[in-house]
């Protein structure tokens, strides 16, 4: 099927074209213009994590401390380009993400400023960049969600390298176009290398099929059309919430032993540098990392693991301890490189 360019693939283009916002949130006001937010002591926050997530988080901020927030919803890709075009001028006082690589776009341009240090003291080590430029806020496993009326378990791969065997030729499904992806491509690439990315990318090519988002490519493993899809893990767990009529056929396999196939992807959140309220903006993100913020993902429907402040993980969910992860600093995620080589793979 035919598949449009998105995700990390529009990071090659920040410094040169602004991307329109998602208009479900509204859009950033434009470069140079102050927000009335700023002028106000409220707080502006580009958001790329899901909006009723975020939403929430918000709402209990706003409760506790009497800050308004103002959401302006957005990709990953968009929300870091529009930051990165706007640089200094930009209205947003925070930038929340879905995975890494966006957080260290805007990182890499300079435009963070240090995360308080009561803040990053909430956030265990392995779950925020070695910088202390932003912080990780949520987290989702990489799994491979599979027809359990045409695998067993035992027939799974050992290792996600695997899927670009001979063997699984036309057996397995992906969303290659997105952030979610391509972050996890960037993790094989910080773990393996160029050539071993690379390598892996074009016996993905030749043996997998294309679908436009990872439910839709979990949909397709529950209707029979595909035996298996690398996805992340909330898109099973969020749907089995509702009424499992996405998900009904299929289960989760995590790949675990330190595996790339069980990269866990951080969700990221940072303070611009030209925030007209730091320390509102601060006591945001000292917040979404604290207990009640966590018990947020906690007990809540987005599915994403709790990492920080001692708080453990939805119920239903496995235990981040269990996933046996592999150590990835997310500040090193290279999206540029992964745009590079799954351009020359001919999947973007």
């Amino acid at each position: 099927m035919k598949i449009r360019k998105n995700g990390l693939a529009g990071i090659a283009l920040a410094a040169t074209a602004a991307l329109g916002l998602a208009a479900c949130g509204g859009s950033p006001s434009p470069a140079g213009t102050a927000s009335p937010e700023a002028t106000n002591g409220e707080i502006t926050v580009y958001n790329a994590q899901h909006e009723s997530l975020t939403k929430e988080w918000a709402d209990a901020f706003t409760a506790e401390t009497g800050i308004k927030v103002t959401l302006r919803q957005g990709s990953d890709t968009e929300m870091s380009n529009q930051i990165v075009q706007e640089g200094g001028a930009s209205p947003a006082d925070v930038f929340l993400t879905e995975n890494s690589p966006a957080m260290a776009q805007v990182e890499n341009a300079g435009l963070f400023a240090d995360v308080n240090k009561d803040t990053i003291a909430q956030v265990p080590a392995e779950f925020r960049p070695t910088t202390g430029k932003w912080t990780g806020i949520a987290a989702r496993s990489t799994v491979l969600v599979y027809d359990k009326a045409k695998l067993t378990e035992d027939k799974l791969p050992k290792s996600m390298l695997d899927l670009a065997k001979p063997e699984w030729k036309g057996k397995w499904a992906a969303s290659p176009t997105g952030a979610d992806f391509q972050a996890i491509v960037a993790a094989l690439l910080e773990l393996k290398g160029e050539a071993a990315t690379a390598a892996w990318l074009k016996g993905m090519k030749e043996n997998f099929t294309a679908y436009k988002g990872n439910s839709t490519a979990m949909k397709a493993v529950n209707a029979g059309e595909v035996d298996a899809a690398l996805i992340y893990h909330y898109y099973y767990y969020g749907d089995q919430a509702k009424t499992g009529e996405n998900s009904k056929n299929v289960t989760p396999y995590y790949f675990k032993n330190q595996d790339p196939g069980a990269f866990l992807s951080v969700s990221g959140g940072g303070v611009l540098k030209s925030s007209k309220n730091a320390d509102k903006a601060q006591a945001f993100l000292k917040f979404i990392t604290g207990k009640k913020g966590q018990e947020v993902l906690q007990k809540g429907d987005s599915f994403e693991y709790a990492i920080a402040s001692g708080v453990p993980a939805h119920d239903k969910l496995v235990p981040v301890k269990e996933l046996q992860a592999p150590a990835v600093d997310p500040a090193k995620l290279n999206s540029a490189k992964v745009t590079e080589l799954m351009t020359k793979a001919g999947l973007l």
